[in-house]
């Protein structure tokens, strides 16, 4: 698939041009998981949200959302379509907004947040997040797990904490204790803070096997709900789980001011450190108040 930009947020694949409204459609399913709940936000009808989605499959090839219980998910495809439209957009966009790129679950945060901010807000994993912010395409980055941050000596500022938690299918062997992991197979989300499961199950000489790997955690979540055989930690915030490695996988999500010649960086730093704390909590993390 070769892709170009062609002006303001479109994409040239394949010789086809997709352009912002594709874009615009991908970002708000993948925060709401819903057409219907897109198509209000985006002032369309659901007809018609629903043959865009369905048009650009068609000229894709390949599907880039799906239907997941009651809602709807981009797949893998559709995120990086996503992903792929968003590095374009923070880098022609020149605009006075706080561009912000990071983490699944940091992003998904701040989007959850009423803010009296113009922002953009881009996400990602945390490894292609911190290469556009290395490029200086960003005015903040957000975290998901401070590794990236403590590895280079980065100056990150704590806005929450979160855990993970076990997930597993209902059909599956109920877990009471750590050593009940022993031989498990276990779904691995790249680019996340699984690491802290995973250094925890060997500090407990717990014998365990990495199955599948996966770039989202709700990737994740459907394939372990679906399989009595394969297990996952996942963020508490966002799912509910087995708490048993609550303590040993407890960390910190964070925010590093990139750009710190904007005013607005340091405005908008403040606020969330000092206002949204009881939001914060409200989302299922852990304040650091």
């Amino acid at each position: 698939m070769e892709l170009k930009s062609k002006g303001l947020i479109s994409l040239d694949i394949n010789g086809d041009v997709y352009d912002y409204k594709l874009y615009e459609s991908l970002k708000s399913l993948s925060k709401t998981k819903s057409q219907r709940k897109s198509a209000k936000e985006l002032n369309i009808s659901h007809t018609v949200f629903n043959r865009r989605i369905l048009k650009a499959e068609e000229k894709l090839g390949f599907k880039i959302a799906e239907k997941v219980g009651n809602g709807t998910l981009l797949t893998l495809n559709g995120r990086q379509l996503l992903e792929e439209f968003q590095k374009y957009a923070i880098q022609i966009e020149e605009t006075a907004d706080i561009n912000i790129v990071g983490g699944h679950i940091s992003t998904g945060l701040l989007e959850s947040i009423d803010l009296p901010f113009n922002v953009n807000i881009y996400s990602s994993n945390d490894e292609d997040a911190f290469e556009l912010a290395k490029r200086g395409a960003v005015d903040i980055l957000t975290l998901d797990d401070p590794l990236i941050a403590f590895e280079r000596d980065l100056n990150f500022l704590p806005i929450a904490y979160d855990y993970l938690v076990l997930i597993s299918s209902p059909e599956s062997k109920k877990i009471e204790s750590i050593s009940d992991l022993e031989n498990l197979d276990f779904v691995n989300v790249s680019g996340s803070a699984q690491r802290l499961a995973w250094n925890s199950l060997k500090h407990y000489d717990i014998e365990f096997n990495i199955k599948k790997n996966v770039n989202s955690q709700f990737d994740a979540f459907k394939l372990v709900r679906n399989s009595e055989n394969l297990y996952t930690f996942l963020n508490a915030s966002y799912f509910n789980g087995n708490d048993l490695l609550k303590y040993d996988t407890r960390h910190v999500i964070s925010m590093i001011k990139v750009n710190e010649d904007k005013p607005q960086v340091d405005e908008f730093v403040r606020y969330i450190i000092n206002d949204t704390q009881k939001d914060i909590e409200n989302q299922g993390f852990t304040p650091m108040g």
